[in-house]
């Protein structure tokens, strides 16, 4: 039996630099595609506190991708994808399912400019993935990137690059409020299965998702090999994420944030449910998105520069981590108030 590990277990050893400032670094990411250009490695997900329209016009007008979640109508999710696309970057992503529609859903998303279609699926190593990813490919060709997921192993990895997927989703039960680790006893630590799909020799793009709670753990997941991240709970209670912001009696301020297996999102989606793998809860009021994304991409740039890295192809090949004790990881916290 092996020990595993993430974000919280590690430190990246800081590097010789010669960086004099954050300009200096390229956050952008080579997708070898006409119609994928990502100034940044960040993608809002497919979720209905997440990202509808004004999210994925956001994530596209900062130089990322948002794809817009599947729990609507076709026409509903059609109308969303049209209406993220009167930016100036024109790139959203929009998420089908493994049954029932998604064929129809595809075509319709297709039609309406989406380039970038999403398999949401919460266990991607299955056999309607294999099914729905080489009937993708037959339909649409190269004429779309196709992402795929969720995958915990650097099998399922591989497989869903064979089958088809140009990017694929790494990480089972990381999420902030997934609780499939609790239900069901299955996953692993969203760095480690990023660091066991590096090692494929496949052309697929890795997505970390799940697990990062900051900045620092998008850098390490981007060092231990990801090309880009997916973020739930970063974007979520932002203005530009559905929903209806509401105030308590003490004035402050909140979103719903809800995982998309939790009982709630269940029965407003299908009116019913079936296991609950996520919880719904809220969450404080963050303002803008966009002020949110331009942090983060001076933070993910002073990562960088710690490493002596002016890109993230070099950042990933400079980066040395070690593992931090538990009294490291309190050294590594804000603690004077303790």
């Amino acid at each position: 039996m092996r020990e595993t590990i993430t974000f919280d277990d590690v430190l990246l050893v800081p590097k010789y630099s010669e960086i004099l400032s954050r300009k200096e670094i390229d956050l952008s990411v080579n997708t070898n595609e006409d119609f994928l250009d990502l100034l940044c490695p960040f993608i809002s997900s497919p979720m209905d506190t997440v990202t509808e329209d004004l999210m994925a016009l956001s994530m596209s007008n900062s130089g990322g991708l948002g794809i817009i979640h599947r729990y609507n109508t076709i026409e509903e999710q059609s109308r969303l994808v049209s209406r993220a696309l009167v930016g100036e970057r024109k790139q959203v992503g929009a998420a089908i399912g493994i049954s029932g529609d998604f064929k129809e859903r595809a075509s319709s998303v297709y039609e309406a400019g989406a380039r970038v279609i999403c398999v949401d699926v919460a266990h991607g190593h299955h056999s309607l993935m294999k099914t729905t990813l080489k009937s993708l490919r037959d339909f649409f060709d190269d004429n779309i990137h196709i992402m795929a997921g969720n995958v915990a192993t650097l099998e399922g990895f591989n497989d869903l690059a064979d089958w088809g997927a140009d990017s694929i989703r790494v990480g089972i039960g990381g999420g902030s409020i997934c609780s499939t680790r609790i239900q069901t006893g299955h996953g692993v630590p969203t760095l480690q299965s990023v660091l066991d799909c590096a090692a494929t020799d496949r052309d697929s793009l890795i997505i970390a998702d799940g697990g990062m709670k900051s900045t620092g753990d998008i850098a390490k997941a981007l060092a231990a090999g990801a090309d880009l991240v997916m973020c739930g709970s970063m974007f979520a209670g932002t203005e530009e994420s559905p929903g209806e912001v509401f105030s308590t009696q003490d004035g402050k301020k909140y979103k719903v944030y809800r995982g998309m297996a939790s009982v709630e999102a269940q029965r407003d989606w299908k009116g019913t449910h079936n296991s609950v793998e996520g919880i719904s809860t809220t969450i404080p009021f963050k303002g803008s998105v966009l002020d949110i994304i331009e942090l983060m991409k001076k933070q993910l740039s002073s990562a960088c520069s710690y490493s002596g890295a002016r890109n993230l192809k070099e950042f990933m090949s400079k980066k040395e981590f070690i593992i931090q004790s538990n009294s490291s990881q309190i050294e590594s916290s804000t603690h004077i108030l303790r």
